[in-house]
């Protein structure tokens, strides 16, 4: 791993909790094995392209890594619904990142959905080099994972392979889709492919308490949360 800057800015009003504060360490590198990225995860760690971040705020804790063991997991009763709605209509591509108009278009369309209806922070249309660099322009070995109902593009969903499992980066998709549930079929998408990879483990990210847009993946059960540096049954 090839480290180009580190840096801590002072606190601000928290992305996922509007009533708190967060302070995040960041991370810029060059470079970054699976292995060593795997490291990271289990340290609290996550990454957006070439930054890695962690919380580290002085008064609140409730950003907490979770994971799912492959082997163990069980779908709800919701969960096997959106299974089923989707099974053999929306088709699964997985292949390396690329930006096009179709997926800048998707990306914009689901931002200004959230903005409307989830009192997301306002969206300006999302250029080629920023999606270049959120989501293409990676340190690391990085799959793109292409939703498509007949033709059209449904969802994009950005996925890390790592020794032991599989990490979720990040999944947007049409919300005029919204009632096939797709955010729940990618998850469980994510899940079958790590089994059938023979891996144990795939990494949500942060859940938080209180944030409506994070709580959901505590609803893939079992669950563990990284709990001082451990791995803890939670859900």
């Amino acid at each position: 791993m090839t480290s180009l800057l580190v840096f801590t800015p002072p606190p601000s009003t928290c992305g996922y909790l509007p009533d708190r504060n967060w302070q995040l360490t960041y991370e810029v590198v060059a470079d970054l094995t699976p292995a060593e990225y795997l490291e990271r995860v289990n340290a609290g760690w996550r990454r957006f392209g070439h930054t890695l971040f962690r919380p580290t705020c002085p008064n609140c804790s409730r950003c907490r890594s979770l994971r799912i063991p492959v082997a163990t997991f069980r779908p709800d009763r919701s969960q096997r619904r959106a299974w089923a709605m989707n099974d053999g209509q929306v088709r699964l591509e997985i292949g390396p990142p690329v930006v096009t108009a179709e997926k800048l278009d998707l990306y914009d369309r689901f931002h200004d959905f959230q903005h409307r209806h989830r009192n997301w922070p306002p969206h300006t249309p999302e250029s080629t080099a920023s999606y270049t660099e959120s989501f293409v322009d990676n340190p690391i070995p990085t799959e793109e994972w292409r939703y498509r109902l007949g033709r059209k593009l449904v969802g994009v969903g950005y996925v890390d392979p790592l020794p032991n499992g599989l990490s979720a980066i990040y999944f947007f998709h049409d919300p005029g889709e919204r009632r096939r549930s797709l955010g729940t079929f990618n998850v469980l998408c994510v899940i079958r492919e790590a089994a059938a990879r023979g891996l144990e483990h795939v990494f949500l990210g942060y859940y938080v308490e209180g944030c409506r847009s994070l709580e959901y993946k505590a609803r893939f059960r079992p669950n563990e949360i990284l709990d001082g540096g451990v791995w803890r049954r939670f859900g």
